[in-house]
């Protein structure tokens, strides 16, 4: 029996040379290729095409089959999930990625939601907060000294975001239903959730450093009684090169 508390989060750079990108587009579904001719930007549709691909080649290695094999399905929020043969493995997994990192999380059976940031100063923080962060959070963000918000509103998006793609939900949840924990050095954590007090949830919040200047939240379903372990985490960063090279070794095979 897999041990459904053994979690993984791989950590890798996105290659958009010519090569990876066509290769990689070859293992897209239609309705993939649709949604990356639809990106404006054309670095933005090969860092879409290049992730999806190697999402694709990280569950076949999982899995003991071709990324060609692999067939996915999305909720109507837009999760990815495994369709066809593979529906009934039990793997589960979440993506996120910003500019040319890709992170890709896996669990054996519980719900996951991952989500990165690069942390940055943006015009109109203070405003988007008031509107996006609970009360208790924004509250928690404002009390921040001027050069912790930039990171403390970072933690609070990506911990929020990560929240609701376990959850299957999107951005149409209510953002203010449940409080995240924000402050930089202090542990990730959810608050709350609706009525019920974070640490009866049934959901634990891990927070992670994916790179130089990003912030990376991981959200998992937890299993409570006496024979659930807590989640056990597992972070690693895997060369682009390597990904490419098993990619491309499939698609010769």
């Amino acid at each position: 029996m897999a041990d459904d508390s053994a979690i993984e989060v791989v950590v890798t750079r996105i290659d958009v040379g010519p090569d990876t990108v066509g290769a990689s587009a070859a293992l897209l579904s239609a309705e993939e290729r649709e949604r990356a001719r639809r990106f404006a930007l054309d670095r933005d549709r090969c860092r879409f095409t290049v992730a999806r691909a190697r999402l694709r080649q990280l569950l076949g290695m999982r899995l003991g089959v071709r990324p060609g094999s692999v067939e996915l399905t999305y909720g109507r929020r837009g999760k990815p999930a495994l369709g066809g043969a593979l529906a009934h493995s039990g793997l589960q997994f979440n993506v996120s990625h910003c500019d040319d990192v890709a992170v890709y999380a896996f669990s054996p059976a519980r719900e996951i939601g991952v989500d990165i940031e690069a942390v940055r100063v943006i015009p109109g923080a203070d405003e988007i907060a008031a509107h996006a962060f609970s009360p208790r959070e924004n509250a928690a963000y404002l009390a921040l000294a001027p050069r912790d918000r930039p990171l403390g509103f970072f933690n609070c998006w990506t911990r929020k975001e990560a929240f609701v793609k376990a959850l299957g939900a999107g951005l149409s949840h209510g953002l203010g239903r449940f409080d995240v924990s924000l402050a930089p050095g202090m542990p990730a954590c959810i608050l709350r959730v609706d009525s019920t007090p974070g640490d009866r949830c049934g959901w634990a919040l891990h927070g992670f450093v994916p790179g130089p200047g990003l912030t990376g939240a991981l959200v998992v379903q937890r299993v409570h009684g006496p024979m659930a372990d807590p989640e056990r985490i597992t972070v690693r960063s895997l060369p682009c090169r390597r990904l490419t090279d098993a990619m491309n070794e499939h698609d010769d095979a």
